[in-house]
């Protein structure tokens, strides 16, 4: 009895505090509003209303009225960047770097806004400058980001490689596919100038950073092809671009010509032929059938090469197939009906060549040419060399 009259005495007091502190929150934050200029509030709404033009105009003449709001300036500076007026936010971002009173926080966060500025501008060495010094600081991680963006942009594959050394670990991205390709990147260049040892060694810690990466197999045996044309060098060759099938066969038609040509060097044409051909049977794609193709005229004829084609457009039935079965067609029909199918097929192929583009998986970003890195979104490896509208595009 006594516990429940103790607490009929204590809620209503809960109660009355509860209410007491809502009223000057609400108070505060009424007055912290009435202090904010109105054309605050009209660039807010344009923002909304997805009208960057006039929510500039309003938060710049916000900004005049009440110099000392920071956060204004802050989206001001990062409005100007995204339309591309990247030296209007630079000014932004240098106004408030120089300004005094801002906390250690605010001077940070002005200085990574600048080296951002710097960045989307094309000034690398500038924003360079910054994000170096921004390490070790509380924007660390985020100057990390970017210095790998700029190095990447110069080229500096070895500078890229010790930031990604430096990058935490988080477990949705450990780093060891982009280590592998920066180090492919150096082994191309080492192959260009006839370095040929500390390419093998480059591709060699490509492979130990990354045993899935297909380039560091397909380069490798472009250099052991390159150093000899030996009978061992040549079999070297080979066994690297067969070793692509168990780390990602959708890579296969990259290796595709290379291996057919080591065969023929080695004396083994049949078994290059065979060789394609099983890859096609198991990873069926359009790269592949025009190097399966070719392999097949030169060695069995034309009769052996339409059969190829006709067959798999029968397995996998879409237009860029037919475009290959009509040029196929046209080397074993009589020539006096060779002109109806030259016009067909060339109707069929100015039309898959509009739609014949390799997609980013991580942007869809469309291009005719394969990339190790997307142009688009910047992603390794995200741009697989297959044209996506093969099935896409169907009978």
């Amino acid at each position: 009895m006594e516990i429940e009259l103790w607490w009929l005495l204590v809620l209503p007091a809960f109660f009355v505090l509860g209410w007491v502190a809502a009223r000057i929150d609400i108070r505060q934050l009424l007055k912290e509003s009435r202090a904010l200029p109105r054309s605050y509030f009209k660039g807010l709404n344009f923002l909304l209303n997805e009208q960057p033009d006039q929510a500039i105009e309003a938060f710049i003449e916000a900004a005049r009225v009440d110099p000392e709001t920071i956060e204004l300036h802050f989206a001001l500076g990062n409005l100007f960047r995204r339309r591309g007026e990247t030296d209007r936010a630079i000014r932004v971002h240098q106004n408030l770097i120089e300004r005094d009173g801002l906390s250690a926080a605010q001077r940070l966060h002005a200085l990574s806004e600048l080296g951002q500025d710097y960045l989307k501008a094309g000034l690398l060495d500038r924003a360079e400058d910054i994000f170096v010094k921004l390490r070790g600081t509380d924007r660390d991680e985020e100057a990390l980001k970017n210095l790998l963006e700029i190095y990447q942009q110069e080229k500096e594959w070895a500078k890229a490689i010790a930031i990604c050394d430096a990058m935490p670990n988080h477990s949705d991205h450990l780093w060891h596919k982009e280590i592998a390709e920066f180090r492919c990147e150096m082994a191309a260049n080492e192959m260009l100038h006839d370095r040929h040892d500390e390419a093998r060694r480059l591709l060699d810690e490509a492979l130990a950073a990354n045993r899935k990466c297909v380039r560091a197999n397909l380069l490798l045996g472009e250099l052991a092809a390159k150093v000899g044309a030996g009978r061992g060098e040549v079999n070297e060759a080979i066994e690297h671009w067969k070793r692509i099938e168990q780390q990602n066969p959708v890579y296969l038609a990259l290796a595709a010509e290379k291996l057919m040509t080591a065969h023929i060097q080695a004396g083994r044409r049949e078994q290059g032929v065979q060789l394609l051909r099983g890859w096609l049977e198991r990873h069926p794609s359009l790269d592949l059938l025009d190097a399966v193709f070719r392999a097949t005229l030169d060695n069995d004829g034309a009769e052996a090469a339409y059969t190829l084609v006709r067959d798999e457009l029968r397995r996998n039935p879409t237009l860029l197939g037919l475009d290959k079965l009509l040029e196929a067609q046209i080397l074993v029909v009589p020539p006096e009906k060779r002109a109806d199918l030259e016009l067909i097929k060339n109707l069929i192929h100015n039309h898959t060549r509009r739609v014949a583009r390799y997609r980013c998986d991580a942007c869809g970003f469309k291009a005719r040419q394969f990339y190790w890195r997307c142009p688009g979104c910047g992603g390794w490896e995200t741009y697989p060399p297959r044209r996506t509208e093969e099935f896409d595009i169907t009978l």
